[in-house]
């Protein structure tokens, strides 16, 4: 019987604030003096250096960008800039669903061991830190740390190893984003939608739960 799970983080356990973040992005680019078309094009085209950690700090990744969207910006205008991202992705981090804290609490009672795989900023992952979820989770694996990101299958199996477990004994849940579902099938996780935060993967073909809370019922 699997007793392992791994987890995607944001549209999974916690919302992934995509209608905030658009807002948040053109706010970061009148804040940085650049057009805001422009700046939203590089910001989002730099999602897979920004999940890797090539730019460093998120001081330097909005640099990098600014000075790509045209712009050349002020120490203040960045800071100013990046408190507003810190500020979201903090509020974010900071307040998941009671319920799924009570699902991660039931299956760690239940004796599951619990890994997460996310594809995530250097600056969020310092935030993960003072999360209501760490305590929950026996490791992590993060893009912005190991230099890859899924459907990498680098990012899972690190996951694996920290675990001392194979895919095969583990079940994987994701909103679907970044291709995630059937790279964990293709390494033979048993590999569930969730629904609540995002339907990011309609054509899932696989389990599909309505809420993370409803992942205790579905692997017991």
């Amino acid at each position: 019987m699997r007793r392992v799970l791994l987890s995607d983080l944001f549209s999974t356990l916690i919302p992934g604030g995509d209608a905030e973040r658009g807002v948040l992005n053109e706010a970061m680019a009148r804040l940085l003096g650049v057009d805001t078309a422009r700046f939203v094009r590089e910001f989002d085209a730099a999602a897979y250096e920004r999940f890797t950690g090539v730019y460093g700090d998120l001081e330097t990744t909005v640099r990098v960008i600014a000075e790509r969207s045209g712009g050349e910006p002020t120490d203040e205008q960045v800071l100013e800039a990046t408190n507003l991202r810190r500020s979201l992705t903090r509020r974010l981090m900071q307040a998941p669903p009671s319920a799924t804290l009570g699902t991660l609490a039931k299956l760690r009672a239940d004796g599951w061991r619990i890994g997460l795989v996310s594809n995530i900023t250097t600056e969020t992952q310092l935030q993960w830190r003072d999360s209501p979820l760490s305590p929950y989770f026996d490791t992590t694996a993060f893009s912005s740390e190991l230099g890859v990101a899924k459907p990498e299958p680098a990012i899972y199996l690190a996951a694996c190893g920290a675990l001392g477990v194979t895919p095969a004994e583990c079940v994987y849940i994701g909103d679907g984003n970044d291709n995630e579902l059937p790279a964990a099938a293709s390494l033979g996780m048993h590999a569930i939608r969730t629904l609540e935060h995002s339907n990011s993967h309609p054509a899932w073909p696989g389990d599909t739960v309505n809420t993370f809370a409803e992942l205790a019922k579905l692997v017991a």
